[in-house]
């Protein structure tokens, strides 16, 4: 395939939905999207960029809103092909205001057939295409206009190649019987997308720290995070822009009761105590406030030797099903949900143990080297 695409410039909606059109038959639609996000808590969406096997359309979303007939497209229409889809598909959700679906992330498919669990794009033509693609317009601003024509044919090249990157990808997962391993965490992607900002209050539990502070201490935690990602949100700044993740941790820490103790906790510059400390001092009261039984629990400590002997024991089933499968041990199981597993069992509680493909292939093992550590 040539590395000249053909290239149609759509800074229209008549233009977008023209393009959709065409495209409205095909099977699978490769996209992809260039954004910008160093000031904001949202993407900044600077280019669009679809291809179903003839043209690459790229989309000024600067100068065009997402039209009702390309919503559909996303939400519907023919099979989605991204490729490290995360970020691409909170620049969908503000600009679009869709779901992907139905998806596939070209990176997870290539986790599920090989040992590398986050190969890149420009890696992955040239191992299943064998084009080298060019990389000098990597960090271009995508923001500013006209775009040069090497940025142009860089964001083209972006979708033409997972066209084929996936018809080979494809064929290998049949051959493999793990075409709907794929379907499952595609899926799972897209309704993780879909809800990601119901989960405001649930931030708190990111902290890997949390049992290291006492109960009222997390109450503390989680009420600023709560508070912090709604107003992150409402103002479109960073999170770190705000008050880091760092810094509220050490607040809770603290309990401090009024503005000079809240000076005195290590790292908070005299700005934040003026700009948000009354906010953060009140949170911290609520958190005095709250009746002891209705205070979360500690998490348990993942240094005791128990926990420990838990983890040693899930990690050689997770490590000797990926070694048969010829997987990274990463992409059966991750380690906050082995944690979540040890923590279960030793607090006698139910297990939360994988479901679906990887519920299969490890659920009754896991289970069974948990009841044989000694508690």
């Amino acid at each position: 395939m040539s590395l000249t695409p053909e290239i149609r410039w759509i800074d229209t909606p008549e233009a977008l939905d023209a393009a959709c059109a065409e495209v409205a038959e095909a099977d699978v639609l490769a996209l992809d999207t260039e954004f910008f996000r160093e000031r904001t808590f949202h993407p900044v969406p600077a280019l669009i960029q679809f291809c179903a096997g003839g043209p690459a359309y790229l989309v000024d979303p600067q100068e065009v809103a997402c039209t009702e007939r390309f919503r559909r497209l996303l939400a519907e229409g023919p099979l989605k092909l991204l490729h490290a889809s995360s970020e691409d598909l909170e620049v969908f959700a503000h600009w679009a205001g869709v779901p992907i679906a139905p998806l596939v992330d070209t990176q997870i498919a290539q986790a599920l057939l090989g040992e590398v669990t986050s190969m890149g794009y420009q890696k992955l033509v040239e191992y299943w295409v064998g084009e080298t693609l060019p990389k000098d317009e990597t960090r271009s601003n995508w923001l500013e206009r006209p775009l040069s024509d090497a940025q142009k044919t860089y964001a083209a090249l972006d979708v033409v190649y997972l066209l084929d990157v996936w018809a080979h990808q494809r064929e290998s997962l049949e051959r493999h019987g793990r075409l709907e391993w794929l379907e499952e965490d595609c899926a799972a992607l897209t309704d993780q997308a879909s809800r990601s900002d119901e989960a405001d209050g649930q931030w708190y539990l990111r902290q890997r720290n949390l049992w290291r502070l006492g109960p009222r201490q997390i109450e503390a935690y989680r009420l600023m995070t709560t508070w912090r990602e709604g107003e992150v949100r409402r103002r479109d700044l960073p999170r770190s822009w705000l008050v880091s993740d760092k810094l509220l941790f050490a607040i809770a820490e603290r309990l401090p009761e009024n503005r000079y103790e809240l000076a005195a906790v290590e790292g908070i510059k005299p700005p934040l105590v003026k700009r948000e400390g009354d906010v953060l001092l009140a949170l911290v009261k609520e958190a005095h406030l709250l009746d002891e039984a209705e205070l979360p629990s500690v998490p348990l400590s993942p240094l005791s030797p128990a926990f420990k002997r838990c983890l040693k024991a899930m990690k050689k089933v997770v490590n000797l099903e990926a070694e048969s499968l010829g997987l990274a041990p990463e992409m059966l199981m991750r380690r906050r949900d082995l944690e979540a597993l040890a923590s279960a069992r030793l607090r006698g509680r139910s297990l939360p143990l994988p479901v679906g493909w990887r519920g299969e292939r490890l659920a009754d093992a896991l289970e069974s080297a948990l009841n044989e550590v000694p508690a």
